[in-house]
């Protein structure tokens, strides 16, 4: 399917790995251009590399660094990617953490609380808050917040980051709301375990490569990301795509 993507401008945040890696690899190839945002030039550089080398030296990426944290940050590395893009049709929110992971909250400290909230929420409010501008010139604008299964069910110990996640999700539904009128739409995918870096990094480096339970790929959650900034879902607005094998469908009733 023709995802009708080809020269609209998206910017991603957390570019540096991950699913906003795999995103910036899917969205060239469907002839995007776009903007990559991460605390970590380093590892932006390499997500340029990866892009250049599934879709050739013709679509240049902009690289921009920032922690989304920080809104005077945020504030030039948006303006900065708006200019070099000539505009601004799409923002796909992929910087996140986990934080503190098998803590109870009586041992979470305060900092450590705030960090997750910080980057998983407030960071996107910061980013679309400064593109915003951009995007009201845009037609058929959208915007995709990267949310988890975990705005929806619980693992121990990571009370921080399901009240992050949960806090996103109707952070888009609310944003969805108040931006009807401007044509733009917001929407959230929220996936179960995914191979990545974080992940493996929470659950140690092997734990993923035989799994006793079913993992995604970030190029899998990538093509959800895709579908919602297309026009192809222009009737999806405000809601949450669940990408989880199903498991939350399922009764926990003994039979």
């Amino acid at each position: 399917m023709d995802l009708q993507l080809h020269a609209r401008t998206v910017l991603i945040t957390g570019a540096g790995s991950g699913i906003g890696r795999a995103t910036a690899r899917l969205l060239t190839q469907e002839g995007a251009r776009v903007a990559l945002l991460d605390r970590d030039r380093a590892a932006l550089d390499a997500t340029a590399d990866v892009v250049r080398a599934s879709t050739g030296p013709a679509q240049e990426t902009v690289r921009v660094v920032a922690d989304v944290t920080d809104e005077e940050q945020v504030r030039a590395a948006v303006s900065a990617a708006v200019a070099a893009l000539g505009g601004l049709d799409h923002v796909v929110c992929c910087a996140g953490v986990s934080g503190p992971v098998g803590s109870l909250i009586e041992d979470t400290d305060l900092a450590a609380w705030n960090a997750v909230l910080a980057v998983n929420v407030t960071g996107p409010f910061l980013v679309l808050k400064h593109a915003l501008p951009a995007l009201r010139l845009a037609v058929d604008a959208s915007v995709v917040l990267l949310a988890s299964d975990s705005a929806s069910v619980a693992s121990p110990g990571m009370a921080p980051y399901c009240a992050s996640k949960a806090a996103l999700v109707q952070f888009g539904r609310a944003l969805s709301v108040d931006l009807a009128g401007a044509g733009i739409r917001v929407n959230s995918v929220a996936p179960s375990i995914v191979d990545t870096p974080m992940s493996r990094g929470d659950l140690g480096e092997a734990a993923l490569d035989d799994p006793a339970f079913p993992v995604q790929t970030a190029d899998e959650v990538a093509a959800h990301v895709a579908y919602l900034l297309s026009p192809h879902s222009r009737a999806v607005n405000g809601t949450t795509l669940i990408s989880d094998f199903g498991y939350t469908a399922r009764s926990g009733f003994p039979a």
